[in-house]
């Protein structure tokens, strides 16, 4: 079946100019749409964890809605961070990021290379005594750092800054679409939520990412498309890929 149209489970990226390349090659149709939202936990769902902020030395992060999340939660219960706090954060952008919040001082923010090790490996033995909370979305996967943090006898609680709110999207017709790209497994969630009934038909699924391929094969849903790949980094590189062999 020749593919003519695709819907991405995203919003519309800021560089287009891969999908564009598509289009023109292809003459295929590249539509976006998010299946689901991160949303903040509310000052009642986050007391329900039973936690002090207070009682943390340093904070981890991995993202900037938890960012977000964290210091708007410490507002609403009034909770004041103290100046002494130290950040860990996965990444350099998510580092920076801080500045929207505090005074941006890099003796107490270090930041890794996107992997859960480098952020234990700037914690090493200097800051191994401090107390850490490492902030979360009730939808990730949170055992890749857990597990190096208790390999690394770090004392760490892991708390939901954040959740996943599926959309509405029942006005969209699926069945118009031949092929349909998920990230997340709250994409399946948000799928099966709208379209309790939905029925994949002639539709190929493509995946990016490793948590997505488990809802997957939970759902019943054949994977057409896995990425990335060494040959496909990219959602665009894969679809280029298949269109080219079955186009």
């Amino acid at each position: 079946m020749t593919v003519k149209k695709i819907l991405i489970s995203q919003s519309k990226t800021s560089n287009q100019a891969p999908y564009n390349a598509l289009r023109e090659k292809f003459g295929v149709t590249i539509d976006f749409q998010p299946f689901f939202v991160i949303e903040p936990l509310s000052s009642r769902e986050f007391r329900a964890q039973r936690l002090n902020i207070l009682d943390y030395t340093a904070i981890v992060f991995s993202a900037r809605n938890t960012i977000d999340a964290f210091f708007a939660m410490c507002d609403d219960l009034r909770v004041k961070v103290p100046e002494t706090m130290k950040y860990f954060c996965t990444t350099e952008a998510v580092a920076v990021y801080l500045q929207k919040h505090i005074v941006y001082r890099k003796r107490k923010i270090f930041f890794g290379n996107g992997t859960a090790q480098s952020v234990v490996d700037q914690i090493g033995t200097k800051h191994k005594g401090e107390k850490f909370l490492i902030t979360t979305s009730s939808s990730g996967n949170n055992e890749a750092i857990t597990k190096l943090f208790d390999q690394a006898g770090l004392d760490y609680t892991a708390a939901v800054f954040v959740k996943p709110v599926s959309q509405d999207i029942r006005s969209i017709d699926l069945h118009s679409y031949d092929m349909i790209v998920f990230y997340n497994p709250s994409d399946i969630r948000s799928l099966e939520e709208n379209f309790p009934d939905f029925q994949q038909g002639d539709i190929k699924f493509v995946t990016y990412g490793k948590q997505i391929v488990g809802a997957m094969a939970e759902a019943g849903f054949p994977i057409e498309v896995q990425a990335p790949t060494p040959e496909a980094p990219s959602v665009a590189r894969a679809l280029e890929l298949y269109l080219e062999k079955n186009q």
